[in-house]
């Protein structure tokens, strides 16, 4: 019996069999089991052999394709941290396919039911490596966030067999609109397998957002039914357009969640060493997530898993670059939160991940959770603060003036401590996680009801208004002013130094009739009404991208140095005063900022004037060296003198003629 050449965990194919690997400390003993090619039959049981903590097996005559899980046989004794149970079939953590999705059953959590008929199998894969190239995402361009299924199940264009699927995302009408937004990267939510959170079912709803995984490698079959190739085939389709490709993975918990949850994978297999435990009583998970429990990142055995998770997508589908949920989990030690801690850089130590985009949601929701401004570079960060004063500067909010100049010059005031230079802020004005941004200016309280928790789920505070009418309207004035607000919003958002994420859907008006935690609606509530959207804004949005990648000042990374490359100045056209940042209901300000403009290849000034009251203002604009400026708009600019009139709730852009 030969042996295979390389020896990792998971399914490794050679050409006379397959050797599985599978790791746990605790176990007393693990069983491979071979299944029929319907995945219902089990057809061997064989015992793997201990390797010190890994657990090996070589199986001649395998191939690929062959459906597989594991058993782990040990003591059942919860409250010490143990939960071996050899009548759980247990997935594969290095599955890197699946023969069907995880289906919630409350037997998958009983001891002593064997969950072989209710749990899918993980099949051996044949890897196909590629040479990754150098990402085509750069900090500072625009990330596009998508959710597979409700993005692609309504386009009128795309086949039917592909609506709600990977490969939709190929589709020409797909990748024209995103090259219309001049879209550099799309941010994928989870494509992993995950599982019903188990209060859904009961309720007749389904998680369709991903948030809830089981195995970090292996993609959803509904998402993702060609597997690593369908993943592969689409990152390339949108890199031959100059579209990078983020994944949105979660590593801070599974969906095995709290002491009553399903035995799937982790669990089964060394549940005391993968998952945080209050000290001293090893029957406690922490739950840091909300969800549960917590991985344990800091672990030999995870941080390896993770590791060989975004190698597996880099090696073998091309990803740019990864976005980590509850990203705090990463860096959490024994002590807390360290952003020294071995798993964060060990991200940056590997050589495949090295120059990979990172992205970090830099909280959670455990002591010292909140992070943000305070993950390693060259981490770049999701920054909550910015959304929430962009918000509140265009709700009335005041005192806010001097908070929207620190986010236009790329919020130095968290990202640059310890004599930092550049920003690594991600600013956005929504996400998927609460209202969309229609739903920001239409309703003043959530909406959740169709969730079944009698709308005490998601956030209370919103920092949103509607308008004059709680909802749908057909009021002409009530909408025209919603998508005033909306094209304000975003022009602010535009102009911002750093990167900038869009949530697909929000550059034509999507709602989600007021529901701002949308996680179990897969249905018409989350999918994206392609015929329904606004076709004004979506254009407003086209327009505002193609400043943006004109003018070199908005994706510049480094901070404003005051040294002559930026002006703030107030509607007479001069400095801002300590008096003029310290008027509580200030709504006014202009931004002169230097600047490359890469369409005459040569080096001017743009001005940004933000109005947010509801009156048109006149401006002075600053003296020109270049004879004066032109104010910019979709249908071509429009020379001005020195002063110019500012619409109501609005941001007017200008160059230096």
């Amino acid at each position: 019996m030969s042996e295979p050449a390389i020896r990792s965990l998971g399914a490794t194919l050679t050409d006379d069999g397959v050797e599985f690997a599978v790791w746990s400390k605790h176990a007393d003993s693990v069983e491979f089991c071979l299944f029929d090619a319907e995945g219902k039959k089990e057809v061997m049981r064989l015992p793997l052999t201990r390797e010190g903590e890994e657990h090996r097996l070589f199986v001649e005559g395998v191939k690929a394709g062959a459906r597989y899980g594991f058993r782990a046989h040990g003591t059942y004794d919860p409250d010490q941290g143990l939960w071996f149970d050899p009548a759980k079939l247990l997935v594969d953590p290095y599955a890197k396919e699946l023969d069907r999705p995880f289906r919630y059953d409350p037997r998958l959590g009983t001891f002593g039911e064997d969950t072989r008929d209710l749990m899918p199998k993980a099949i051996v894969a044949r890897d196909v490596t590629i040479k990754p190239a150098k990402p085509l995402f750069q900090p500072g361009g625009l990330i596009y966030e998508i959710a597979v299924t409700p993005f692609t199940m309504l386009h009128p264009d795309v086949p039917a067999e592909k609506r709600g699927t990977l490969a939709a995302l190929a589709h020409p009408a797909v990748i024209a609109h995103l090259k219309r937004l001049h879209v550099d990267a799309v941010e994928l939510m989870p494509i992993t397998a995950w599982i019903d959170e188990r209060h859904l079912p009961p309720l007749g709803l389904t998680n369709g957002w991903g948030y809830n995984p089981v195995a970090f490698m292996a993609l959803d079959p509904r998402l993702v039914p060609g597997g690593v190739t369908e993943l592969r085939e689409t990152v390339a389709a949108l890199h031959a357009e100059g579209i990078a490709v983020i994944l949105d993975l979660v590593f801070n918990h599974t969906g095995e969640s709290d002491r009553q949850g399903p035995t799937l994978s982790l669990r089964g297999l060394d549940n005391s060493t993968y998952f945080r435990h209050q000290p001293d009583q090893p029957g406690t998970l922490v739950n840091d997530t909300g969800t549960g429990n917590t991985v344990a990142c800091d672990q030999s055995a995870t941080r390896r898993l993770i590791i060989d998770s975004l190698r597996h997508f880099v090696l073998h589908a091309g990803i740019d670059g990864f976005r980590f949920d509850l990203a705090t989990v990463l860096g959490r030690t024994s002590k807390g939160f360290d952003p020294e801690s071995l798993t964060l850089r060990s991200l940056f130590a590997d050589e495949v991940l090295q120059d990979r985009i990172m992205i970090a949601e830099p909280w959670d929701i455990g002591p010292g959770g909140y992070q943000l401004g305070n993950f390693p570079a060259p981490f770049l960060e999701w920054n909550d603060r910015a959304r929430d004063d962009l918000r509140c500067f265009w709700r009335g909010d005041g005192g806010k003036i001097g908070d929207i100049a620190t986010i236009l010059a790329g919020s130095s005031s968290v990202f640059g401590r310890d004599g930092r230079t550049q920003t690594r802020s991600v600013n956005f004005l929504a996400a998927h996680d609460g209202f969309t941004l229609m739903d920001i200016v239409s309703y003043e309280r959530k909406h959740n009801e169709a969730n079944g928790e009698n709308n005490r789920d998601g956030h209370n505070e919103n920092l949103s208004w509607n308008n004059g009418v709680e909802g749908k309207t057909d009021n002409p004035a009530i909408l025209g002013k919603r998508r005033t607000d909306i094209e304000a919003m975003l022009s602010t958002l535009f102009a911002t130094r750093g990167t900038i994420m869009l949530t697909a859907g929000d550059e034509g008006g999507r709602t989600q009739r007021g529901n701002n935690n949308a996680y179990c609606q897969d249905n018409d509530i989350t999918w994206m009404d392609w015929a329904a959207l606004d076709e004004e804004l979506i254009g407003h949005t086209a327009w505002l991208a193609s400043l943006r990648h004109r003018f070199s000042a908005f994706s510049d990374m480094e901070f404003f140095n005051g040294d002559g490359d930026v002006l703030w100045f107030s509607t007479e056209g001069t400095t801002m005063t300590v008096s003029d940042w310290e008027q509580p209901d200030a709504g006014l300000l202009g931004m002169a900022i230097e600047t490359e403009d890469r369409d005459s290849s040569r080096k001017t000034r743009l001005a940004v004037l933000l109005n947010r009251g509801h009156e048109e203002q006149r401006f002075k604009l600053p003296a020109s060296s270049e004879g004066g400026w032109l104010l910019l708009n979709p249908q071509g600019p429009t020379a001005v003198q020195n002063e110019i009139t500012v619409p109501a709730r609005s941001v007017s852009f200008l160059i230096e003629n």
